[in-house]
């Protein structure tokens, strides 16, 4: 038993530039994507001043930057996020703002000496006890980003209904939060997949280089990425990021996590929901039943000073458990009173208990050495466990997967600044893995109603031990630079190098376990089939690693050409060795069977074999990943109130090791199909071979001997040898105004994807063509190598395009006004070729012959909501949102000519919205006058308990038969909320 539940019923040219850099940027910080930045003019009597100096300190922690003004310009880099005052001599004379800076935040703050400072009055420098000191929170709209800052504030009041801090980023129009049926999570950037997102913490990305969703750890799994009482703030980056943001073709979230300060804090929470918070969902009232639902949620954080104004630390800790209900569901319209004895027995009442826990950890030390080095190390731990693959379908307990999920993430920077010199370095180390595997152990007990000709259908149930093996991860360390120059008059010029070693690992072995399969109308102690997996000897047991090395450098200059106009201009370049994919070599037999398919080799098959034989010498690294990014912002006045900005880019990401490794894999671990002699002495299928049954293949080691030596009858797997890398380019204009308190937004956009990744069939019939005569439909399957079984071809193509307009408008939250509300509006016309993120695309033999498709995302979005400081120390705060339907895909085989000329078609369902909820919470805080305050609030998610669907019958009929009254019917209701009810308690110090 496997088990943590308890049992249930170019590169010389790079290296030299790498070099050089770091030669020259020997010194070393936290990265400058979430450091925030401020400058402006300072001037004396309305002249620029030439000897003043600005030293911003930030009032939590006491860091402090000084820096010397350049004719009446100043500029201070490398702050972290937070409130700062801004002290200005000049002339003899000292002016004093205070001011929150955001993450990755380059502010504007123009400043005066000398008669009525634009900034308050002002003091002589011998008696500053009489300069005024006010706070003011710097907007960002000088800038040619895409952008939209998460507040702190918006994370801890905002309704919400898992502690993902990612769950608000769709306060940025083009985003999307989304949640699976099966809980778990992943966001979605336009018409782009999940993977090209990337996260970076603190500077740091958190990529998955294994496994899809962008960051790592989120492929499948209902836990979050990081403890949400650690994040500060966050902002989003739908388009126009500089060419410091590497390994993406979609947006860019920037996090920044929380520090210790000077006075010692902590806090506390607990929060729940359970099955009788909640209402019935529509198909629960139609059986009058209700599942077992609710989640526990608490964690605690504490930090402070361990040397006041010097160094801090702060922990954090969040936990998140909870028991889902999975009910049973036989196939063939079964029920478990007609089961085999033992069966009936492990199904019990059909309904079944899945558990989920995660435990995250994060703390942060740092430590600031005079006003030029500051020195941080953070270092987190993610650790879930979870039961899946049971109930909800025909899997008896016995079947499940325990699927662990694990992370290390670890970093250390150093910081130096000088006069005009910034740097920032990391030294960072990585360890994530991902594996699912069976609860049990031994073989497995397939039940199914055989009809004669397949053995794979009409499955009742399962039980026993279960097929589903994987061991998936990356480990390494990384190193990147960046430093900034500020000294030339108008320039900020960043330049930065990246260099990562990481291993990339898969361990797929399918099935696990051997499968037995039984007939309900024959022997339930005999088999008729088996299907198990089995190593090759010699040659490789389903595992696959590569020890990757990336490089990345870039360069970026951001030029205030005058007070109106603004220049980003911006150029990188990322190169990765992947020797898994380089040092491949196809083996001797596929590589004779692929010359010798007449079928392959037919002129009009549209396979050339040479392009996917690979002899360990004949493929390269891709090499063209120049990423130019330019922009612009024009402020019309010159007063940072209308401001026009449009930009214009590329962005690449990068193959997916999961994609990669099939390769490898399914070469070494192939499944074998043995049939089993009938008790009346024939073969269950009259086209395959059959052995007398004996019982000692129930030991797998027996079992094994009936495997093919040399694994004849495995599919094939193989990459085209000039594999790309898929990449977007990006296009947009803007404008933005302030107008009082209130900050809009309106931009158009236009992205298109490239070269997304695909596996095609390259089996053919005998002459050479994909489909029958006359068809436009009906795959190839099993028409594949001879002595083998399916070829599958990997390559490059897959393409979207993204048409945008995006309306924002924000009235920041302030604690003197005691409100705030956020706006967002997104259009989106959306097309691609390929059902995202389905990379098997073989229903075609080409993938331009999927056309243009309309993309799975709403033609309409609206998200909005609201901070309210409300009477008796009450907090009030609300989040609607609102989109159209969107396009679900189904195979149309109903609409046809003929039978079995199907195609791939979409349909909308009925309704005028695909998605609407309003969501509300309330937060009463009882301050006791010692500093130690206690909280209590209530969440009501779905308020108006309306009803949004994540499954539709998709099913319209078949040709010649009645059209499915059902297809276009909602059938799932399990991913959003009902009307919900969560309490949380807990509190601060």
């Amino acid at each position: 038993m496997n088990s943590r539940f308890p049992r249930l019923p170019s590169r010389r040219l790079l290296a030299c530039a790498l070099a050089s850099c770091l030669a020259v940027a020997a010194p070393a910080v936290m990265a400058q994507s979430t450091s925030a930045t401020i400058r402006g003019q300072i001037t004396v009597d309305a002249a620029p001043a030439s000897d003043a100096q600005i030293t911003a300190t930030n009032t939590a922690t006491g860091l402090s930057r000084k820096v010397q003004a350049v004719n009446g310009t100043y500029n201070v880099g490398g702050l972290p996020p937070g409130t700062y005052r801004i002290d200005a001599v000049a002339g003899g004379q000292t002016t004093t703002k205070t001011v929150t800076l955001a993450v990755g935040q380059t502010a504007t703050l123009n400043l005066s000496a000398g008669g009525v400072a634009e900034t308050g009055p002002v003091a002589d420098a011998t008696t500053v006890d009489t300069v005024t000191v006010t706070g003011v929170a710097l907007a960002e709209v000088k800038t040619s980003e895409i952008a939209t800052y998460v507040s702190g504030k918006q994370i801890d009041m905002l309704p919400q209904n898992s502690r993902n801090f990612l769950s608000f980023v769709d306060l940025a129009p083009g985003m999307e939060f989304q949640q699976g049926a099966d809980g778990s999570t992943r966001i979605r950037s336009g018409a782009g997949t999940p993977n090209g997102i990337n996260v970076y913490i603190d500077g740091v990305g958190q990529k998955d280089y294994v496994l899809r969703g962008g960051i790592s750890g989120q492929d499948s799994t209902s836990g979050n990425p990081f403890p949400q009482s650690a994040i500060g703030e966050y902002k989003i980056i739908t388009q126009n990021y500089k060419a410091e943001y590497d390994q993406l073709n979609s947006a860019a979230i920037v996090a920044t996590t929380r520090s210790g300060t000077n006075n010692f804090e902590g806090s506390f929470f607990w929060d729940r929901t359970s099955k009788d918070w909640r209402t019935r969902t529509v198909f629960e009232e139609r059986l009058d039943t209700k599942a077992e639902t609710g989640a526990e949620q608490y964690g605690a954080t504490f930090g402070g000073p361990i040397l006041r104004d010097t160094a801090h630390f702060f922990l954090a800790y969040e936990a998140k458990e909870f028991d889902r209900a999975r009910s049973l569901t036989l196939g063939e319209g079964y029920t478990i009173d007609r089961l085999p004895a033992a069966l009936q027995e492990e199904a019990g009442t059909g309904l079944f208990i899945a558990p989920f826990k995660e435990d995250l950890y994060f703390a942060k030390i740092d430590w600031l050495l005079g006003e030029d080095h500051y020195f941080e190390f953070t270092t987190k731990y993610r650790d879930e466990s979870e039961l899946t693959n049971l109930g909800n379908g025909p899997n008896l307990p016995s079947y499940a997967t325990n699927k662990l999920n694990e992370e290390t993430r670890v970093d250390l920077r150093y910081q130096f600044t000088h006069g005009a010199w910034l740097n920032d370095a990391h030294i960072t180390y990585e360890d994530a893995s991902f594996n699912p595997s069976p609860l049990n152990n031994g073989v497995a007990y397939n039940l199914i109603n055989f009809n004669g000709s397949d053995v794979n259908a009409r499955l009742i149930t399962r039980s026993g031990a279960g097929s589903d093996f994987q061991e998936k991860g990356q480990k390494g360390w990384g190193f990147q630079d960046d430093l900034t120059y500020t000294g030339l008059t108008g320039h900020t010029m960043k330049m930065g190098v990246k260099f990562k070693d990481v291993d990339v690992s898969a361990i797929e072995r399918q099935p696990y376990n051997p499968q037995f399969t039984y007939d309900v109308n024959g022997s339930l102690v005999q088999p008729i089939h088996v299907r198990f997996g089995s190593a090759l000897p010699g040659v490789g047991d389903g595992s696959a690693e590569s020890s990757n090395k990336q490089y990345g450098i870039y360069f970026q200059d951001d030029w205030e050409v005058n007070d109106h106009l603004i220049l980003n201009l911006g150029l990188r370049y990322d190169y990765e060795k992947s020797p898994s994919y380089t040092n491949f070599v196809t083996p001797a037999d596929v590589v004779d069977a692929l010359r010798a398919s007449t079928a392959i080799n037919a002129p009009n098959s549209g396979v050339n074999i040479n392009d996917y034989i690979s002899t360990g010498n004949n493929r390269d690294s891709f090499k063209d990943a120049w990423q130019p990014r330019v922009g612009f912002s024009y402020d019309l006045n010159a007063d940072q109130r209308h401001v026009i900005y449009g930009g214009a880019g590329r962005a690449y990401d990068r193959n997916l090791f999961d994609w990669l490794q099939l390769e490898v894999t399914k070469a070494t671990f192939p499944a074998t199909n043995v049939y089993f002699r009938r008790g009346d002495g024939t073969c269950p299928l009259a086209t395959e071979p059959c052995v007398d049954w004996n019982p000692a293949f129930f030991d797998p080691a027996t079992l094994a001997a009936l495997a093919s030596p040399d694994g004849g009858g495995r599919e094939v797997f193989l990459l085209d040898n000039d594999l790309k890398v898929p990449y977007s380019d990006q296009f947009s204009l803007g404008m933005r105004n302030t107008v009082g308190e209130w900050l809009t937004d309106a931009t158009i956009s236009y992205v298109e994807g490239h070269d997304g990744f695909a596996w095609l069939l390259g089996n053919r019939r005998d002459d050479g063509t994909f489909f029958a005569p006359g068809f436009q439909w009906g795959s190839p399957f099993n028409q594949g190598l001879d002595g083998f079984s399916n070829l599958i071809l990997g390559t490059n193509g897959l393409k979207t395009r993204t048409s945008s307009l995006y309306l924002k408008a924000e009235k920041p939250y302030t604690a003197e006004s005691g409100w705030g509300v956020t706006i967002a509006y997104t259009f989106l016309h959306a097309e691609e070729m390929r059902e995202s993120p389905e990379v098997f695309a073989l229903d075609y033999p080409t993938l331009n012959q999927y056309g243009w498709n309309d993309a799975e995302v709403p033609d309409h979005r609206l998200v909005a909501t609201g901070l309210y400081d409300g009477p008796w120390g009450v907090t009030l705060s609300g989040k609607i949102t609102l989109s159209s339907k969107i396009p679900r895909y189904f195979v149309n085989c109903f609409d046809i000519d003929r039978p079995n000329n199907c195609f791939i078609d979409q349909y909308k369902p009925d309704g005028d919205f695909g998605y609407k909820q309003v969501d509300l919470a309330a937060q009463k805080d009882f301050d006791t006058g010692s500093g130690f305050k206690m909280w209590v609030r209530g969440d009501i998610l779905n308020v108006f308990d309306w009803a949004n669907y994540d499954g539709y019958d998709d099913f319209p009929g078949n040709f010649g038969s009645p059209a499915n009254p059902n297809f276009g019917e909602p059938n799932s209701q399990v991913a959003f909320p009902t009307r919900t009810f969560k309490l949380s308690l807990g509190f601060n110090f």
